[in-house]
């Protein structure tokens, strides 16, 4: 007996692919699941990633200039190498240059000030006060505090463990703790985020830089030097002069060389993004492996009936149409509960982790594509069993 009911082959309110898709409801659920699954594994890989790279360039792309020098022994923001501030200074001397910036970077032991026995590494950027560094939302309205005697801009967004300096500072104005066993007052507020590499950022000038490492750095020994460039210069042009005529004892980058120069070093050079590239890649296979098992089941239960519709004349092209429109709406009802699922996992990550989890559009697209793709590839595999649809097995 045949499993459908003919009469709907030539419906066109009823598609025949979801006919044999609603006749097997469990079946049905667990193939949804497991598509949502799979969407979902694929969300989180890439959401995890693009945070990575986001939080990794957070200040980078806030910088306030066009050009950036670096030692060519450093490797990424968690392993910079000090060259002399000289040749910050002797970039003056170019055409096109408006001004430059010397920035140091380090990393410090933060005690909490409400737990002094809890420590934690924090960020240090130590900047000439007198000029606009960073676009960082607080940054700029607090640069006159940190001219004073070891005081210290603190991001709120930084993680918990650092203690409630957000909350202690708006409640008292005025937070003291300790970094590198100096005693430091934060002074203000600014925002920046965690990333990857750092848990929390501190702002200061490059004197308090200088007094909180005293032990192990020396003035004119710089990690970054920021280049402005005057306006409707050809940034292209100088940059080439430079290269051509510094010295190579430092790297000239653009400001978008220099961060590709750091999402290089987290793609590359770190374990992190291959493994989150590779967990996106296995959603995709897992998905792919549990749509085949679903429409090679259904396809093998109607094999007598395929047979029956062959035998009266219908072609293969007919049959693979209904495999593949199967799979296309096992690829629609898997992932609209996936995105959903996604979106609430991405704001749990971000509320307890503090990493730039976002939906955005270009990431759905991809995944929609991706989920797409996959349940196609699927039903490309499952449709061979279609050739077994011989109807001299049913006569």
């Amino acid at each position: 007996m045949i499993g459908f009911n003919l009469s709907f082959i030539d419906d066109n309110k009823i598609p025949l692919a979801w006919l044999q898709l609603m006749r097997e409801k469990t079946r049905l659920f667990v193939a949804i699941s497991g598509i949502s699954f799979a969407v979902v594994l694929m969300f989180m890989q890439m959401g995890f990633l693009t945070a990575l790279f986001d939080s990794a360039v957070g200040m980078h792309s806030s910088l306030q200039g066009d050009i950036v020098l670096i030692s060519p022994r450093s490797v990424a923001l968690i392993a910079m190498k000090p060259f002399s501030q000289r040749r910050l200074y002797q970039v003056l001397g170019f055409q096109g240059v408006e001004s430059v910036s010397p920035i140091y970077v380090d990393s410090g032991i933060w005690k909490n000030p409400q737990n002094p026995s809890i420590t934690r590494n924090i960020r240090i950027y130590g900047i000439n006060p007198d000029n606009q560094v960073f676009n960082m939302p607080g940054v700029a309205e607090n640069l006159d505090k940190i001219k004073k005697p070891d005081v210290v801009l603190f991001d709120w967004g930084s993680r918990t463990e650092f203690g409630p300096i957000s909350t202690l500072f708006k409640q008292e104005k005025s937070v003291i703790t300790e970094v590198e066993e100096r005693r430091v007052n934060v002074g203000g507020l600014f925002e920046l985020g965690v990333t990857f590499g750092s848990d929390g950022t501190l702002i200061t000038s490059d004197l308090n830089f200088l007094r909180i490492f005293e032990e192990r750095r020396t003035a004119g020994l710089i990690d970054i030097g920021l280049i402005k460039l005057k306006p409707g210069v050809d940034a292209v042009k100088v940059l080439k002069n430079l290269r051509a005529n510094l010295p190579k004892d430092v790297k000239v980058l653009s400001k978008q060389e220099y961060k590709d120069f750091e999402v290089s070093y987290w793609s590359g050079s770190t374990p992190i993004g291959f493994t989150f590239i590779l967990g996106t890649v296995m959603g995709f296979f897992v998905g792919t492996i549990i749509v085949y098992q679903v429409l090679y089941t259904d396809v093998n239960d109607h094999l007598p009936e395929y047979a029956t519709l062959k035998a009266i004349g219908y072609k293969d092209s007919f049959f693979s149409g209904v495999v593949f429109q199967a799979a296309m709406i096992l690829a629609t009802l898997g992932f609209l509960p996936g995105v959903l699922i996604a979106w609430g996992l991405y704001e749990l990550t971000r509320n307890a982790t503090l990493l730039p989890m976002f939906m955005q559009l270009d990431k759905n697209l991809l995944v929609l594509v991706l989920t797409f793709v996959m349940c196609f590839v699927s039903g490309s595999i499952a449709i061979r069993k279609l050739r077994e649809a011989d109807p001299a097995d049913i006569f």
